[in-house]
């Protein structure tokens, strides 16, 4: 159990708040999510989210038993770039879900790292989501970075919500993009044809995409981009570039997926990342590399 004491200078704050600033074990989410469970009491009384302290008050914390997960380690090989005791970067390969959902408990990301690193991973994301901060579509390759505790779960979230991280994309897409480089600010939103896709809408959230031309193909229609993102709405790059007209190479849900090499899912790969790292706070630089179908394809563009 945790206890907290409020002093002076910290009145008048949000209980909610106020916690999630003090302990290292909770984000604001799972704060508020414990005060409805009336796990969280002040001077042994039950509260809301909205309480503001007061001077003297004595707030606990009833630990959480950890829940038992339905998902079993699987021996599922998987590249690691980069491992320490508070995190795990690897470099997921397309085809590969990155968490369970409906029903499909095994063959992912979440499957491979529990086999890698056991016990040690956050449990933030629940059941079926420990360590997973951020994720990339099935189909899409690259780089992802997963949180072996709490603390370093909540210090990676907050890097990306607040624009602190940078990840580039590589995307191969039909066309010649005549710009050199260009940003895409276009709200994105559920698709109101197709529930199961998303699309750009007046009503979508905020999304904003830069990309800039690294080499174009004349002979072969296409060209090759790095893409930035600004926010991370769902398929926000697949759904930008083909909203512009140079949709993504090999994407079967926002193109017609028809192309002269074969290529199946979208020739989309997270190729680096950029972060502070949640301990020490230094600044790190990672990349992963380009699967080899991207690079044995990119040979033939050459060709």
């Amino acid at each position: 159990m945790e206890t907290f004491i409020v002093k002076d200078g910290e009145v008048n704050n949000r209980i909610d708040r106020y916690l999630s600033e003090k302990s290292d074990n909770h984000s604001r989410v799972a704060i508020q999510r414990l005060i409805e469970e009336e796990k969280i009491l002040v001077n042994g009384k039950k509260t809301k989210s909205s309480y503001k302290i007061q001077k003297d008050d004595k707030i606990t914390i009833e630990k959480e038993e950890p829940k038992i997960s339905k998902l079993e380690p699987q021996d599922i090989p998987v590249e690691i770039i980069y491992e320490d005791k508070d995190i795990i970067v690897v470099n997921k390969p397309k085809g590969m879900v990155v968490h369970p959902a409906n029903g499909n408990l095994s063959g992912t990301l979440v499957n491979s790292l529990m086999a890698i690193c056991k016990d040690s991973l956050s449990g933030i994301g629940g059941e079926i989501r420990p360590g997973i901060v951020h994720r990339l579509d099935k189909d899409t390759s690259g780089i992802i970075i997963v949180a072996k505790n709490d603390k370093s779960h909540i210090n990676l979230s907050e890097q990306i919500k607040n624009h602190e991280t940078e990840k580039t994309y590589i995307a191969l897409v039909r066309g010649m993009v005549k710009e050199q480089e260009a940003t895409i600010n276009m709200p994105i939103g559920r698709s109101t044809k197709d529930r199961k896709k998303m699309a750009v809408t007046k009503n979508g959230k905020e999304a904003i995409t830069h990309f800039k031309v690294i080499e174009r193909f004349p002979n072969h229609n296409c060209t090759l981009l790095e893409i930035k993102i600004e926010t991370g709405r769902t398929h926000q790059i697949r759904v930008h570039l083909s909203q512009i007209g140079y949709p993504i190479i090999g994407d079967e849900v926002y193109s017609n997926g028809k192309n002269e090499w074969n290529i199946k899912g979208q020739c989309l790969h997270a190729k680096s990342l950029k972060f502070k790292h949640p301990n020490s706070g230094k600044e790190m630089f990672l990349e992963a590399e380009l699967p080899s179908y991207f690079k044995e394809l990119l040979e033939k563009l050459e060709e």
